[in-house]
């Protein structure tokens, strides 16, 4: 009999102040940044959302209540709509997120690090496993895939194990210095496979790199991963890391890794969001042949 309890929590750490996206981020949250028409922090949302989470907890802090307010009601805007008749507009502002979902948060008082944002949700966890969502990632799969397809298969392959999950992407060696990568228990990894984690390294210079596996900011994580956070020794600037705590989780093979061949854009530098406009524009049909149209037109002289 399987007693595994589904993921209908996740966390998602807002509280970063964005600054290698200034001078855009001085007064507009990184998270309300549009990527084609709606902010990355709606696209995370959904990703959520259709992957079967029902309550969404931002890790928030002073000055990014504008994120809370674009998932609330605006009344006097809403009326506008009405009277202008303009009742697509209006359907997709009401309808940002089911009905059936709850929004809270938590601040983040000090900038600890990734693991103590998570550490701030506790008790809003209530002793289960949850998902986190780092806001910066927009992961757009490829085409004629269902969309979301990839967080989905990171909730399924939590709910046929009870382990901890963590989504990869294939990276260039010579990038593995930037991000967090994983050595696999197996030599090949299948696409959407569940797989043991043997080692997990952080930012690894490409020598010493023991794949081009790397992390991409999607969890499914057991409630004990708390007691690791809490036992860590904050390093630099007292910050505590995810990184070291599922580090603990994989010497309790406790945590295996979700391989995915999806688009993954970091959009918290100005290359990747830049990127993922281009794409996510590029997929509805309605302005497809007008950016092919602008990309036809340039020529050197315009750079």
């Amino acid at each position: 009999m399987n007693c595994i309890k589904p993921v209908y929590k996740a966390v998602i750490p807002v509280a970063g102040l964005g600054t290698r996206m200034l001078p855009a981020t001085k007064a507009i949250p990184k998270e309300l940044l549009p990527i084609y028409d709606r902010p990355i922090i709606e696209h995370v949302v959904k990703e959520a959302i259709d992957g079967g989470i029902r309550e969404i907890i931002f890790v928030t802090r002073s000055g990014k209540e504008a994120i809370e307010n674009h998932f609330d009601a605006h009344y006097e805007l809403e009326h506008r709509l009405v009277k202008k008749g303009k009742n697509k507009i209006l359907e997709d502002i009401v309808k940002i997120i089911p009905d059936y979902v709850k929004i809270s948060s938590i601040r983040q008082a000090d900038a600890l690090g990734l693991g103590h944002a998570i550490l701030c949700a506790k008790h809003l966890i209530n002793d289960e496993a949850f998902a986190v969502l780092l806001p910066d990632v927009l992961i757009v799969d490829r085409k004629n895939r269902q969309k979301n397809f990839s967080f989905s298969h990171l909730m399924k392959a939590w709910n046929k194990t009870g382990i901890g999950q963590v989504m990869v992407e294939r990276i260039d060696f010579d990038d593995t210095d930037k991000y967090g990568i994983v050595e696999m228990s197996k030599k090949n990894i299948n696409e959407f496979e569940s797989a043991p984690l043997k080692a997990l390294i952080e930012k690894p210079e490409p020598q010493n790199a023991p794949s081009n596996l790397a992390l991409l900011g999607r969890y499914i994580l057991p409630p004990q991963l708390f007691n690791f956070l809490e036992d860590i020794n904050p390093g630099v600037g007292g910050e505590i890391q995810l990184t070291d705590a599922l580090f603990k989780l994989l010497t309790k093979k406790s945590l295996n890794a979700v391989l995915t061949d999806a688009h993954i854009f970091d959009c918290g530098n100005k290359h990747g969001f830049l990127a993922a406009n281009l794409l996510v524009g590029m997929q509805d049909p309605k302005t497809r042949t007008k950016i092919y149209a602008l990309m036809n037109k340039l020529n050197d002289d315009d750079f």
